[in-house]
């Protein structure tokens, strides 16, 4: 019994022993394949740093207004008797809009006409017989004064004509009428929008930094969200006051409407185009990594070893960088003009690590 017991224990050991020893030399054959493996090279996209010309520009939100634009709406209380419109209508200016029932002013009228004819012609009598000698003073005074109470009387109740109906202030196209025949209507009621399509603003602001930047007669672009309308101006105001509350300074530039595609009231990706400047590196934004540590960039740089054919390797390199303007980032500091920097594939670098350049997988670069 002891016998069997010894020989099963032996047996316990060596198995026991064999497995020990076979996973350590499976570790041992594992760590040596890997510290001698060489990993493949990475494939990146690169770009060469070239100091050029740099075209910046300063991004805002705005919105499209026209030049002339306006609610219209009556000045007088009545019914509508006519209107002389249907949306979406071209007018000119001086076209008659509304007219409001006007029947009882047009009597006053016709009798404020009837006592300035009587009091002139009163008038011109005194008149003649004071130049006759005949007559006294005070008599012509009095009836000058009548003769121009009468003719105050007719422009009062001409004005009052004029309220009643409504005339196209300036050339443009006419919105939907909110009004119809019939209908009563109380002073200051809106019936329509008119609005000068030919001409078109912008309306944006900019950061108080850029104050000093941002000058009449600058050009900008301005795009909007839908239809893929872009539209090129000038800045024709700058508002001479910081709003305390935003920050920002309000701007207003005029831009070409051709089509008329652009509308009132569309929201505008606006680009205040700087003046280019000379000998600047600028890099695609997605060369540029950013960490807690800053900003950095992968540079290839050659290695010749001593027996072998050259690598390429890249060094992690970090930078100050600047301004940002149409997919580009300006690099201020940390690159030079010719190096290679990486564009596309860092994600799976290290510095010091064997790459291949392949521009295929060089991602496309837009704007902004």
């Amino acid at each position: 019994m002891v016998k069997r017991l010894i020989i099963a224990v032996i047996l316990l050991a060596l198995v026991v022993g064999g497995i020990v020893g076979f996973n350590a030399f499976r570790a041992k054959a594992i760590s040596d394949y890997f510290a001698n493996m060489t990993p493949p090279p990475v494939p990146v996209a690169v770009e060469e740093a070239r100091a050029g010309e740099w075209r910046g520009g300063i991004g805002a939100i705005g919105t499209s207004v026209s030049l002339q634009g306006v609610d219209l709406a009556v000045q007088a209380a009545g019914i509508v008797r006519e209107v002389d419109f249907v949306g979406n209508d071209e007018v000119t200016k001086g076209a008659l809009l509304i007219q409001i029932d006007e029947r009882i002013e047009l009597a006053d009228l016709a009798a404020a006409e009837a006592e300035l004819q009587l009091a002139e012609a009163e008038l011109n009598r005194i008149r003649t017989l004071r130049e006759r000698g005949v007559g006294a003073v005070n008599t012509l005074e009095t009836q000058q004064a009548a003769a121009a109470s009468a003719r105050a009387q007719v422009a009062r109740l001409t004005a009052v004509l004029e309220q009643k109906q409504l005339l196209a202030p300036f050339d443009g196209v006419i919105g939907i009428p909110k009004v119809e025949v019939g209908d009563y209507i109380a002073p200051g009621t809106a019936f329509a929008t008119l609005q000068n399509l030919d001409r078109m603003q912008v309306d944006f602001s900019v950061p108080e930094q850029d104050i000093v930047t941002v000058k009449i007669g600058m050009p900008i672009t301005a795009s909007t969200e839908v239809g893929d309308l872009t539209v090129a101006g000038r800045i024709i105001a700058v508002e001479p006051r910081v709003d305390p509350g935003s920050r920002l300074v309000a701007v207003r530039a005029e831009v070409e409407n051709t089509n008329r595609a652009l509308l009132p009231g569309q929201f505008m990706r606006v680009t205040v185009e700087l003046p280019p400047e000379q000998d600047v590196i600028a890099l695609p934004q997605t060369a540029v990594s950013s960490n807690l540590y800053g900003d950095s960039v992968f540079i290839v740089r050659e290695e010749q070893p001593e027996d072998g054919e050259p690598v390429l390797k890249v060094e992690q390199v970090f930078v100050q960088t600047g301004r940002r303007a149409g997919g580009r980032i300006e690099i201020r500091e940390g690159v030079e003009a010719g190096d290679q920097v990486v564009i596309a594939g860092q994600n799976r670098l290290t510095s010091g690590g064997v790459v291949k350049i392949d521009n295929t997988v060089a991602p496309e670069v837009t704007a902004d």
